[in-house]
């Protein structure tokens, strides 16, 4: 199929999609696929490349991205991030040069920090580099861009003690499920506000979840998080097939920042002198389960990371480990 069949079917998958949100893409790519196969299109030379085509280019970007599985948080990220790139660089793709994008960055990211440089930096290096396999552009300004050193900061996940001074500031039965679902299961706050009554299964304690690029993994918890969650289930008001949902009339499932504000909730009233958050726990399982003795290789499993680098800085050895071990083979 040539490069101009492929863009016109990418560009009306596209539309259709703004037009019908819950269009089937794949079913609309193949009938159109099917319709062109014999022809083959030839674009029209309107001559030189216009200032706005990376609007243009953008939107076919995000239809493909879409198809390869990016979740919606992300696609919006990248559309926002990009179409502020598109605003302050207003020149043809094809003549962006690796200086162009330097300077860029150099005013995009001069207050941000840089975990949010360096997302910026990946956005670009994700999008030219797409527009060089497409080949809209023959060469990819992106490639010379480097990241930049992030500090690394440990995250210190709470102790037994903390931890149970938390639990025990908990009032409401929908904060006794909350605070020992995430804990327990160690999942992503994203996975967490998406599960559905219809993805568990009670009796080996555990949840389908769809996590980071549309992966589905199974999730576990704790028999206690499972009578939490019964008894939260059976005081609820409402009627809906989501997990946590809201103390009030319509009943709603519960978003992330809603979920991260009961934290907050909790903490305060806990009085405990840390940050609490819901990823915290996350943390703090997989180093409950690294001192318990746990393979690096289980933990990886367990918090569905692709890389086991990452589970690394996620499960931290306690000093009390680290002593004994080396007293141990002293």
């Amino acid at each position: 199929m040539s490069i101009a069949n492929n863009e016109v079917i990418i560009r009306m998958v596209g539309k259709l999609t703004l037009e019908f949100p819950d269009i089937n893409q794949l079913k609309v790519r193949e009938i159109i696929e099917d319709v062109l196969y014999k022809f083959d299109l030839v674009p029209q030379e309107l001559g030189l490349v216009t200032s706005n085509d990376t609007i243009e280019k953008l939107q076919i970007y995000l239809v493909v991205k879409k198809l390869d599985g990016l979740s919606i948080t992300t696609l919006k990220g990248y559309n926002s991030n990009l179409l502020i790139f598109a605003n302050r660089l207003i020149k043809p793709l094809a003549s962006i040069t690796t200086m162009d994008l330097r300077m860029y960055l150099a005013q995009r990211c001069k207050k941000l920090m840089p975990t949010s440089t360096n997302e910026q930096i990946y956005i670009l290096k994700s999008f030219f580099g797409w527009l060089n396999d497409e080949e809209y552009i023959i060469t990819n300004p992106a490639r010379k861009l480097k990241l930049t050193k992030e500090p690394v900061r440990l995250r210190q996940p709470l102790t037994e003690e903390q931890m149970e001074i938390f639990r025990q500031a908990c009032i409401t039965d929908r904060e006794r499920a909350i605070t020992e679902f995430l804990y327990s299961s160690a999942c992503r706050l994203s996975d967490a506000v998406t599960i559905s009554l219809e993805d568990i299964n009670w009796e080996e304690c555990t949840a389908v979840v769809i996590g980071k690029g549309n992966k589905e993994r199974e999730i576990y918890f704790s028999i206690k998080a499972k009578i939490l969650l019964k008894k939260y289930l059976k005081t609820r008001k409402g009627i809906s097939n989501a997990l946590f949902v809201g103390s009030k009339n319509p009943y709603s499932r519960l978003g992330g920042r809603s979920i991260e504000h009961e934290i907050a909730t909790i903490k305060k009233r806990s009085g405990l002198g840390v940050n609490v958050f819901p990823h915290l726990f996350r943390h703090g399982k997989a180093t409950d389960l690294s001192n318990s003795g746990t393979p690096i290789q289980i933990i990886k499993e367990i918090l569905g990371h692709e890389n086991i680098s990452t589970t690394t800085i996620y499960a931290k050895v306690s000093k009390e480990n680290i002593m004994h071990e080396y007293r141990r083979t002293s």
